[in-house]
């Protein structure tokens, strides 16, 4: 692989124009198809496998036209003090609320509060249900801004109204916090690099990456159901993996040009070397992007895929685009050690000889390889303890900041009417081979109202063909509580006996239910997730190595940066240590998705630093350095861009620390530390003191699995055996 590779990044490097002119012919083609495409909108959200799913889908057909699954808005209203929401004004301002209300295009229904029951006790709150033919992802600008008037419109009345529910919820706004980043990673590749023309070259690259592949997600978003929260995570990923693969081929090419050698063939031997940890590292962070399908959420398959591809042009980037950009650079983009003018250039040179920062780190941890290790597990491993304290939920309006109108409506519904009436469950009856359906019907509502924890359980609402009916149930505790999800559980446990003595089925759905089974879903995918990326990509780091205990070893210390990571997130976000700190104003369960979304963004992240850096040992390994000083000089020439690569990455990451939303702060917070983790403990204390214990262990396989497995030469060792062939050629000529 490194010999091709070699000769693509010459090919790149002579034939630059063709090059870039094809690059920049691709970002054309996607842009226009981006811009000529329709707007798609959001994609459907379905969960298959799940009860709630199964109940969305038979209300479909049972009830055609009521939408189970569309969004819910509640408009709560309280009246000033000292009036009640029944007084005449206060009821007039609400009625022509609810006439205003219904009058949305996308409307299914509006409920009156004061026909519907939903009053409370004290007269001061009430509020209007309504229901939409599409769901919260789905629905349109136009009707949440509907939405929003007419609820001013009730304010100017005098009255105090707040708006709760999912046709609120909207994509986050991540492009504040992308610039940020970007700005930083800008700072910390000058800095790596001494150079601003070195700096930016991968910056562009990874801008140009990321809107070939974010435009290509635009134009195909329609024929493949994509939606508009789709390339949120390819914009990411392909923004971090992008200045990371660039900066490795960079960061070579520099090092190959302080050897003496001329700019072609240091970019020949940077692609043919970095470049093939490059295409290695590519390929960990695809499984890993490509594995989320097993969770079988078809939103995060898309998402997960799209990921993928954004990737996969990072890679070809790195390795044709960067080496013809460094054609054009020529001599503006320094040999290693070397600064521009600007930036301090000729001034004085350090004392020659003298090892640079990395160098003195390894040789301190081969020096003291065991101390290094203790303290490194034992330090992970405390902060791994909260994990096993991980409760995990979906939020809801509740965990939202009190300066929402969803927190403060939420809050109001809790007032006047108890916190679970905002998590009510929707309990459907198929009474359809049923002998005695309306008997059917009264033994569930029987059997629920008879289970502790329920508040209200209203009466059956058959639909037309009186085979199929409908049973609200109110928890007595808040929708996102372990109470809720038993009696969730309680509910469905009953449903063998009524169909024994009925031949009805019961199903439990509604928002609530559908956030405790997507939970579930999640937390048993994240298992045979794991089992499936760390396996893949063990097997593709035996490939690498060709070693046994090198990718085991790799594996278990990303296992371990990732419980710390967790643990990380459960202390803040869930025990609430430090969350002044961070501005958490709410704690409570952690993310479903957050686990297995760190899992799948972690690893490609650690491998690709894993492969950068531990490919640099074993090339010094195989040219006959001994395991100890292999490791050092590893650490010469990849720690800089290593620690570079992952500054960059938690500033990214942490720039989504300061949103507003809660959950969006738990991610950019569990991705910053897990980042910090791995590569500062994991990577540059626990790899260098395992492999100086192990020595030449490290780099052990079995002789029939050395034969068994190809040689892709990440190391570029045909490369030195080419040159001194030619040397040698060059000798006799002579």
């Amino acid at each position: 692989m490194a010999t091709y590779l070699y000769k693509l990044g010459r090919f790149a490097f002579r034939r630059r124009h063709f090059v870039a002119l094809l690059w920049v012919a691709l970002l054309t083609l996607a842009g226009v198809g981006a811009a000529s495409a329709p707007p798609a909108g959001n994609s459907s959200f379905s969960i298959p496998g799940t009860e709630a799913q199964r109940a969305f889908d038979l209300l479909e057909q049972r009830f055609p036209g009521m939408s189970a699954d569309g969004a819910t808005a509640r408009v709560v209203f309280q009246a000033p003090e000292g009036q009640k929401m029944t007084d005449p004004g206060n009821k007039a301002a609400v009625e022509k609320t609810v006439k205003e209300l219904g009058s949305g295009s996308e409307v299914a229904s509006v409920a009156d509060p004061y026909t519907g029951k939903a009053v409370s006790r004290d007269g001061t709150i009430a509020y209007a249900s309504v229901k939409y033919k599409v769901s919260g992802m789905e629905l349109e600008d136009a009707s949440r801004d509907a939405l929003k008037e007419s609820a001013g419109h009730a304010r100017d009345a005098g009255l105090t109204v707040e708006i709760g529910g999912d046709a609120l919820t909207t994509a986050p706004e991540t492009g504040s916090s992308e610039v940020i980043g970007i700005a930083i990673a800008a700072v910390v590749l000058v800095i790596t690099f001494g150079s601003l023309i070195a700096a930016g070259l991968p910056l562009l690259t990874a801008i140009i990456g990321v809107g070939i592949g974010v435009s290509t997600i635009t134009a195909l978003a329609n024929p493949l159901d994509l939606g508009s929260t789709t390339s949120t995570l390819a914009t990411m990923i392909g923004l971090a993996v992008g200045i990371d693969y660039a900066l490795f081929i960079v960061s070579r090419y520099r090092a190959e040009l302080a050897e003496g050698r001329e700019r072609e063939e240091a970019a020949g031997r940077a692609v043919g070397t970095a470049g093939s940890a490059v295409v290695f590292a590519g390929l960990t962070v695809v499984i890993a992007l490509v594995g989320l399908s097993v969770v079988n959420i078809p939103m995060l398959t898309k998402m997960g895929v799209a990921a993928a591809g954004t990737v996969a042009i990072a890679v070809l980037i790195a390795l044709t685009l960067i080496p013809a950009l460094l054609g054009y650079a020529g001599r503006t983009v320094k040999p290693a050690g070397e600064k521009s003018k600007l930036l301090g250039g000729g001034r004085a040179a350090k004392k020659p000889g003298r090892p640079n920062m990395g160098t003195r780190w390894a040789s301190f941890v081969v020096r003291r390889p065991v101390a290094v290790l203790l303290l490194g597990v034992v330090g992970l491993g405390a902060a791994a303890v909260p994990a096993a304290s991980l409760e995990l939920g979906l939020p809801d309006d509740g965990s939202q900041p009190v300066s929402t109108t969803q927190r403060r409506a939420y809050d109001l519904l809790s007032d006047g009417f108890g916190p679970g009436f905002n998590g009510p469950l929707m309990v459907v009856v198929d009474a359809k081979g049923s002998a005695d359906k309306k008997a059917a019907f009264a033994k569930v509502g029987d059997e629920i109202k008879g289970l502790k924890d329920t508040v209200t359980v209203t009466p059956p609402a058959p639909n037309k063909a009186g085979d199929t009916a409908i049973i609200t149930v109110v928890p007595k505790s808040q929708p996102s509580s372990a109470t809720t999800e038993d009696l969730v559980h309680a509910i469905r446990d009953k449903s063998a006996s009524i169909a024994s003595a009925t031949d009805a089925k019961l199903l439990v759905t509604g928002a609530t239910a559908m956030n405790i089974d997507v939970s579930q879903k999640l937390n048993d995918a994240l298992l045979p997730y794991l089992a499936l990326v760390v396996g893949l990509a063990f097997l593709l780091l035996i490939v690498v190595f060709r070693s046994i205990l090198v990718p085991l070893k790799a594996a278990l210390g990303f296992l371990l940066s990732v419980l710390a990571a967790l643990g990380a997130v459960v202390a803040v976000f869930q025990w609430g240590w430090l969350s002044g700190l961070m501005n958490v104003e709410q704690t409570g369960p952690v993310m479903s998705m957050m686990p297995i979304f760190m899992v799948g963004v972690v690893f490609g992240l650690a491998m690709d630093y894993e492969v950068f850096l531990v490919t640099r040992m074993r090339e010094a390994y195989v040219h006959g350095e001994n395991p100890g000083q292999a490791v050092v000089t590893g650490f010469r020439y990849s720690a800089r861009v290593v620690t570079a690569a992952a500054v960059i990455m938690i500033a990214v990451f942490s720039g989504f620390i300061g949103s507003s939303e809660s959950m969006i702060k738990m991610i950019g917070f569990g991705l910053a530390i897990a980042v910090f983790f791995d590569a500062f403990i994991v990577r540059m204390a626990i790899v260098p003191a395992v492999l100086a214990l192990l020595g030449r262990r490290a780099w052990w396989l079995p002789a029939w699995l050395e034969r068994a497995l190809p040689n892709v030469d990440v190391e570029g060792e045909g490369l030195r055996t080419e040159s001194d062939t030619d040397g040698d050629r060059e000798l006799v000529r002579a």
